[in-house]
């Protein structure tokens, strides 16, 4: 069973009521339960069905982007580009195909040209080309039986993703002998809610009987195993409810769903489990049910607060970045631990007032434990403390080696690539980066206002286009007064070039290069870019793909301090008004920072350099910049949440006046099952995202489920025991002043 030293025929409360410890008081909140536990559970039910009925929509109503910071150099220059040259920044591009035959047949003319009329007749939308209207060689495929239309489709990101479902809806597909299907950013991102939605149901549908068949073979009873589960349920409704009104209000990426989910069913029955556990333990102490859940609300109900809120800070420090793709993952963190910590200490308690004795109902087959063996945990405490330097040392180097691919770690951007190879906006993008002579995917734009007319401006315009072509890595530069490349004019103004690069006083260059652009190579050429002098001190903006990714990264390198020094401020004012201890929440931030390095390591070898790519069906890219951001938060808060487990239990005893050894041994002993149990349901959780076809999803799920692995089995049983071990009386030590600041506004039970 749980805690390792019992089987279900002992859990029954002692019947002599002279070997009973005296009754603990019973909190308010308990008191309430008490007296109401079927109204609770009525209206628990009731609000959880409203909130799940209400966040089945949930994904309509959220974002793929959110990766700029607002006001960036590169957003300010894409918002003039799509104002006054539309055709210049596409963000919708039409694959149209001829298999077996060619983009110049009379019915596929006929068909391209309906095409470019349709679009160009929906409001919103503008047509920047089409070979069938201009026969351009970019625009038609080497193989000659395909040809593209570009266009942009204007609004906000909601705006966008309606207009192109709609078009999508009336033009893909087959006509006659031409396909039709759709890529580009704007369909890209559809493409990407709809696969987190389906990723979302695949996910729940693998980790919800897998948790099942965990509980039932922690607790050994079909009663105890459901009653988290329930809770869990009860979790993820409630937390897609909140979700759907917070998009309502503010930005909230489709990305925090899947990992809210997890985290929501995963913390849930983590939190259930232990609270569970306790109340069992403690029903072997008292003859009533009420004694039980007030004792368990001392202890459990406030060890569960307590890890909540060390999970809730650590994702709130994603609120000092700007982009809402990592403020979305804040709220949705406070959404799932809020919604976790009220079923857990409120919907909870009134479960078990109901189930009372039944808890252990419905047993499975019998399995004995020999009670005068030390259990497996306590067995490693006590090797760990006879050996702390042996036992530490071995697990710290595995650490450190996990950690060598960092060394190498590239980032870049979430495109098309994080999709699988089947969705169709990345089966056009790839048919236009492999069969097409179009380079402009991967251009910079350099936009320039208040220069006047184009007469004015020419001689300008041309000095600074020669100056761009000679950035190393530039192939040519397009502008109002030619083109250029290595410094020379290779191609003067074609008829119309001028309103195609300058618009009253307002002017574009282009900027091609063959690096590709979401990567350090093309952030540092945008940087290069921008270092070249303009003519006459007028100004320019730089933006595209490569300028982005500087920008983005520019502003969370810039934020990233403030994040750092506010989770470990965090971290260790929480852990200190715990335990009282200056040395214990030191420890914990270093072994944090240590488990965070593995995990990173990993993931960089896995992710970035391909390994287990065919297993898992990804492209191995750069990792997107803002993932390990959101990552570290993540992996910081769940690892802090094992610490308060085992560090609570150790405290109890030594409150109790146990000296260290006892404290740890017993502490581990009864800690390490739960969290043991607790880590691997929530890895089920996480591991399920596993089966998403989103490689970002991917990432988070495996990233977040090592990290609870290497906590539960490797820093907290042995690295944890080993520092208390050789730090020993200092464990429990602080300054003065600290001591009298926890004196008084210290957490007890």
């Amino acid at each position: 069973m749980v805690d390792g030293t019992e089987n279900t025929a002992d859990l029954r409360p002692v019947a002599t009521k002279a070997r009973l410890p005296a009754s603990p008081p019973v909190n308010r909140l308990l008191r309430l339960t008490l007296a109401r536990p079927k109204r609770i559970l009525v209206l628990t039910f009731l609000l959880a069905v409203g909130m799940g009925v209400f966040g089945i929509g949930a994904m309509s109503e959220l974002k793929t982007g959110g990766y700029d910071a607002p006001g960036a150099e590169s957003v300010r220059g894409q918002e003039i580009l799509a104002e006054r040259f539309p055709h210049a920044n596409p963000n919708l591009v039409l694959l149209v195909a001829n298999p077996g035959g060619s983009v110049v047949d009379p019915d596929v003319i006929e068909i391209g040209r309906d095409l470019s009329r349709r679009l160009a007749a929906t409001p919103d939308v503008t047509v920047g080309a089409s070979y069938w209207d201009t026969p351009v060689a970019e625009l038609r495929s080497d193989s000659g039986d395909a040809g593209l239309i570009l266009a942009r489709v204007d609004g906000d990101e909601d705006h966008v993703a309606i207009v192109t479902k709609q078009l999508h809806d009336k033009l893909a597909g087959w006509q006659g002998p031409v396909r039709v299907r759709f890529g580009g950013l704007a369909q890209v991102n559809n493409d990407l809610t709809a696969q987190a939605a389906a990723d979302l149901v695949k996910a729940e549908a693998v980790a919800i009987p897998l948790t099942l068949v965990l509980l039932l073979f922690v607790f050994g009873t079909v009663v105890a195993a459901g009653v988290p589960l329930l809770i869990g349920l009860l979790a993820i409704a409630g937390t897609l409810g909140v979700l759907r009104a917070l998009a309502s209000v503010v930005d909230v990426s489709v990305f925090s769903v899947n990992l809210a989910a997890a985290l929501s069913l995963g913390l849930a029955v983590d939190y259930s489990l232990l609270f569970v556990s306790r109340y069992r333990e403690e029903r072997r102490r008292y003859l009533n049910t009420t004694a039980a859940l007030a004792a368990t609300m001392r202890t459990a109900g406030r060890t569960i607060v307590f890890s909540a809120a060390t999970v809730a800070v650590a994702l709130c420090c994603l609120l000092v970045f700007q982009q809402y793709f990592l403020r979305s993952f804040a709220y949705a963190g406070v959404a799932v631990v809020g919604v976790t910590v009220v079923v857990a200490t409120i919907v909870l308690p009134a479960l078990l007032v109901l189930v009372g004795d039944r808890i252990d109902s419905f047993a499975l087959p019998r399995r004995r434990i020999r009670r005068h063996r030390e259990p497996f945990w306590g067995r490693v405490a006590q090797l760990v403390l006879r050996h702390p330097v042996l036992t530490a040392a071995p697990v710290v180097a595995l650490f450190l080696v996990l950690s060598a691919p960092v060394s190498h770690i590239q980032f870049g951007m979430a495109d098309d690539r994080v999709l699988p190879h089947s969705a169709e906006s990345r089966e056009v993008t790839e048919r236009v980066r492999d069969d097409f002579g179009m380079t402009g995917s991967g251009s910079l734009a350099v936009v320039g206002e208040h220069w006047g007319s184009t007469v004015d401006a020419k001689e300008a315009i041309a000095e600074y286009g020669r100056q761009l072509s000679l950035v190393p890595g530039v192939t040519r530069v397009d502008s109002a007064a030619g083109s250029f490349a290595r410094g020379d004019l290779v191609q003067p103004p074609m008829p119309g070039g001028e309103l195609q690069f300058h618009s009253g006083d307002v002017m574009w260059l282009s900027v091609l290069s063959g690096i590709e652009p979401y990567s350090s190579e093309g952030a540092q050429l945008a940087r290069d870019v921008r270092a070249v002098p303009v003519p006459e001190d007028r100004r320019v903006l730089v933006t595209g793909q490569g300028a982005q990714l500087a920008d983005v990264t520019e502003s969370i390198a810039d934020r990233l301090p403030y994040a750092l020094a506010l989770i470990a401020l965090s971290t260790f004012v929480l852990l200190f008004m715990m335990t009282g201890s200056l040395l214990l929440p030191v420890s914990a931030l270093v072994l944090n920072v240590l488990g965070l390095g593995a995990v990173f390591g990993a993931m960089v070898w896995v992710f970035q350099d391909g390994h287990l790519s065919g297993l898992l069906e990804f492209t191995p890219t750069p990792l997107a910049v803002v993932i390990p951001v959101l990552l570290f938060c993540v992996i910081f808060g769940i690892s802090t949440d094992y610490q308060v487990f085992v560090l609570a239990r150790i405290k109890e005893q030594h409150d109790a006046g146990a000296d260290l050894k006892a404290a740890v041994v017993h502490g581990q002993s009864r800690s390490g099952p739960v969290i043991v149990a607790a880590a691997a349901i929530l890895c089920v959780s996480l591991l399920a995202m596993l089966a998403s076809r989103v490689s970002l999803i991917q990432l988070l799920g495996l990233g977040a489920s090592l990290a609870v692995l290497l906590d539960a089995l490797l820093i907290r049983p042995v690295l944890v025991t080993a520092i208390m071990r050789m730090a020993g009386r200092w464990n429990w030590w602080a300054p003065k002043p600290l001591r009298a600041l926890h004196n008084r506004f210290g957490l007890r039970e």
